[in-house]
């Protein structure tokens, strides 16, 4: 008998044909001899409708209040996926965050899991019930309901596989596993049978949407074997695991994140400290940068851009428009109108040329790169927002084809 944990998504449990659809495939893993603990995101699009009824009564409304309204989702999810597995002649227990030991910090709207006690899902598995869990929730040590985030299903799925040692997390999303590129605007984009923990990561974070890249932090970190697959067709999925195969592709993915910003602090004085100065402020302000470039400089003066999330870009310039002018600099620029494209695989280790392809592609595409950043299996670009979907679709031609 093997336990096996199963997330389904809000497109997953959209409407009552779907949700029955998920009881389906829930009870089936059921009657092959596994126990089951299901996790479940609110139906749709259903958090935007709480966001949206937010707004219009309070839209500078307390984050713990945001959390009490937000998490009222997935508790309509969990009670209708467990009268629907009912309805197939099975039993099931519908548990909240909370109920299903999920103690987070009390960072409201952004809180992190600190650690799951999963007697109360166990006593239900004992029972012989199937256990179904809102996810993105948990609760402080206040007792407050606290939510996880976006994505923070994917997290609270592997969370509860970690605390309970299952055989296999498997993450129910609308595609059909991790493809080399959007399979919605590449079309000939490839579905991957395996892929590393490493290289998901950086797609993840990097802007493909398949997974929440917590969760696959925290699947490595325990080493908990997941499996992405659709909810809506039979195929096998992609399997994430620590080694794939020997024989490493030369690149897993390309990935596209339009949800960037760039800012440049112009003529900045060639002295040390500046940098640390400039990127400390942002650093208490909770503010993460990824791409930067400095310019070599002339007449004692250098040109400073960098990457930052585009919800943060205004409060980046805000931290540092006054100590950066004050110190000497020119001006300080927020663009919002760029993308990141990232191609991400561990077989760059191994092969010379990746970079100088992909920049061909773009070449190519009469596309223009404005920054660069790399790692070991990781070359990332910024282009102009209106070029992103093209570029990606020139890459993947470029090493798919």
């Amino acid at each position: 008998m093997s336990l096996i944990v199963q997330k389904f998504g809000g497109t997953s449990v959209a409407d009552a044909e779907r949700v029955m659809n998920v009881a389906r495939i829930v009870t089936d893993t059921y009657a092959k001899g596994n126990d089951v603990v299901v996790v479940v995101s609110a139906q749709g699009d259903f958090t935007d409708v709480l966001v949206d009824k937010q707004m219009e009564i309070n839209p500078k409304a307390s984050k713990r209040e945001q959390d009490m309204l937000l998490a009222a989702g997935e508790q309509i999810s969990i009670a209708l996926l467990a009268m629907a597995i009912e309805k197939l002649g099975y039993h099931a227990t519908s548990l909240l965050g909370w109920q299903a030991g999920f103690n987070t910090s009390s960072a409201h709207t952004a809180a992190r899991i600190k650690s799951v006690d999963p007697s109360r899902i166990q006593e239900a598995i004992d029972r012989r019930n199937i256990v179904v869990v809102a996810g993105f929730q948990g609760v402080n040590k206040r007792g407050d309901i606290t939510t996880l985030g976006r994505g923070g299903s994917d997290t609270s799925a592997v969370a509860i596989a970690a605390a309970m040692h299952a055989d296999l997390c498997q993450i129910y999303t609308d595609v059909e596993g991790v493809f080399t590129a959007d399979p919605r605007k590449v079309e000939n984009a490839k579905k991957l049978d395996e892929i590393s923990y490493d290289e998901m990561l950086e797609l993840a974070t990097l802007g493909a949407q398949v997974l929440n890249n917590r969760s696959v932090e925290m699947a490595k970190k325990y080493n908990i074997e997941l499996e992405v697959l659709s909810s809506l067709t039979q195929a096998p999925g992609t399997i994430v695991k620590e080694k794939t195969k020997m024989e490493k592709m030369l690149i897993s993915g390309v990935a596209k994140d339009t949800e960037v910003a760039r800012i440049s602090v112009k003529g900045v004085p060639n002295t040390p400290g500046i940098a640390f100065k400039m990127f400390s402020r942002l650093a208490k302000k909770g503010i993460n940068v990824d791409i930067i470039l400095q310019s070599i400089g002339q007449h004692d003066k250098k040109d400073i851009s960098f990457t930052v999330a585009k919800s943060h870009g205004q409060a980046a310039v805000d931290a540092l428009e006054d100590y950066v002018i004050s110190h000497g600099a020119s001006e300080i620029l927020l663009d919002e109108d760029v993308a990141k494209i990232s191609i991400v695989g561990a077989g760059m280790e191994s092969h010379a040329g990746v970079a100088a392809k992909m920049f061909e592609a773009l070449y190519e595409a009469q596309i223009n790169i404005r920054m660069i950043s790399t790692s070991e299996i990781k070359i990332s670009v910024l282009i102009n927002a209106d070029d992103a979907d093209a570029a990606v679709r020139a890459i993947h031609r470029k090493f798919f084809d």
